[in-house]
């Protein structure tokens, strides 16, 4: 008898507290959509998600400057795929490869040479 009584109340605890839950969820949606939250975080997901590398995280990758040459560019790529190659893992290979792409387009666009046939 205490066993079902036991029972009851927590299936009937458990359902309050789930329409708790769902009511809270819904409470701060309205929120976020009044505030401009919801907004502001879609667009932060769909600039993540877009997987476009800038030239600065390009860079950072790369260890260069801004006034860092192709050449030096090109060289500071090959160390690092290389060693990245021996030790390191495809994901770091790979960010490496597309900080060169990245950088290459960058340096085509502002006139320099990248030595690479068009």
């Amino acid at each position: 008898m205490a066993a079902k009584i036991l029972a009851n109340l927590i299936v009937m605890g458990s359902s309050i507290v789930a329409r708790a839950l769902v009511q809270a969820y819904r409470q701060a949606l309205q929120n976020a959509s009044k505030s401009g939250v919801a907004q502001e975080t879609l667009q932060n997901a769909v600039r993540r998600s877009s997987k476009v590398m800038t030239e600065q995280e390009a860079r950072q990758i790369l260890n260069v400057s801004e006034t860092t040459t192709w050449e030096e560019v090109m060289k500071r790529y090959d160390t690092l795929f290389e060693n990245n190659a021996k030790n390191g893992t495809f994901y770091l290979q790979s960010k490496v490869h597309r900080a060169k792409e990245c950088l290459e387009a960058a340096y085509r666009d502002k006139g320099q040479g990248t030595g690479t046939p068009s």
